[in-house]
């Protein structure tokens, strides 16, 4: 027979009543209900979690053992009960949440949207801002969480990180172009061609590592800090961009085709997550800001090789 939470809550009281008879007056059950409880639990653990005598019942080792992780279990059960009669709809409070231009238009709004959903009566901030900044703010509890590309963050120390979605790089190039033909391209089948940059410092530091590692340098005929700018430049023929997948639409703004291609290199995994202060107390807001999160990753998880 199983542990049932009738049984530990049984057990509960004859621990602390040290007595069945006395323990059946609060829990208004039968004293043989009790007696066949307490009888499970003990074979069901395997141990004697009371020594019987003429006074009553008195805990042994392990039934002192046992009583610890029972409350526990009990305190559980009553958290739960408690978290799910609060209805959503009713929670009020501030959430605020830091974010980076990159991830702010591509993963954050679908991820609000749930939440205001959800908690419409929650009070949403949301600051953009670079993420060395943000960071600092995170670590000064003036947010928090922050939706960012986690794989760059620098405070580890003091920053706890959670991977919530992971991209790889592509070629992006215009619909037509030669090098579809053959399927796949390497690094240097892109030494001459013209190549259109994304002005991101969190993205151009991983373009300037896969260059090193050919000892090339690219021929950079545009850079933008505009995604949308990129993708009609890379549409109508300007260049080509080696770009992570989450930002890979098929048509640009103009209604232009985009085509990707594998880089045959390896590189790097971009990856774009939930950040919060190491050792802080996580308040309810958070907590559920952080669980709609991975809900809403495990329901539209992308990963791209």
């Amino acid at each position: 027979m199983s542990i049932t939470l009738k049984n530990v809550r049984y057990f509960v009281a004859v621990a602390e009543m040290e007595s069945i008879s006395r323990a059946v007056q609060d829990l208004n059950v039968s004293q043989s209900v009790v007696t066949e409880a307490i009888r499970a639990l003990e074979d069901d653990l395997g141990v004697l979690l009371f020594t019987r005598h003429a006074r009553g019942m008195s805990l042994t080792h392990a039934g002192y053992q046992f009583l610890r992780h029972a409350h526990q279990i009990l305190a559980s059960v009553r958290h739960a009960r408690e978290a799910l009669s609060t209805r959503p709809d009713a929670v009020t409070g501030q959430l605020n949440i830091g974010v980076t231009s990159l991830v702010c238009g591509y993963f954050l709004p679908y991820l609000l949207e749930r939440f205001r959903s959800t908690f419409p009566q929650v009070e949403v901030r949301v600051v953009e801002d670079q993420r060395d900044y943000i960071e600092h703010l995170l670590v000064n509890g003036e947010l928090d969480a922050a939706v960012l590309i986690v794989s760059n963050v620098q405070n580890r120390q003091a920053l706890h990180t959670e991977v919530l979605q992971q991209s790889s790089y592509r070629l992006w190039l215009p619909s037509g172009h030669r090098l579809l033909d053959g399927g796949g391209v390497t690094l240097s089948d892109l030494a001459d061609q013209p190549l259109v940059a994304l002005k991101l410092d969190e993205l151009e530091d991983v373009a300037t590592a896969l260059w090193r590692q050919i000892g090339r340098k690219p021929q950079l005929a545009v850079r933008t800090a505009s995604v949308e700018a990129m993708r009609s430049l890379v549409a109508t023929g300007a260049g080509l961009a080696i770009m992570p997948d989450v930002l890979y639409r098929p048509w640009s703004l103009e209604g232009d085709r985009l085509e990707v291609l594998p880089l045959q290199e390896a590189t790097p995994t971009l990856e774009v997550g939930v950040v919060w202060r190491r050792g802080m107390q996580v308040s309810d807001n958070t907590h559920n800001f952080l669980t709609l999160a991975r809900e809403y990753s495990r329901s539209h998880k992308q990963t791209f090789s």
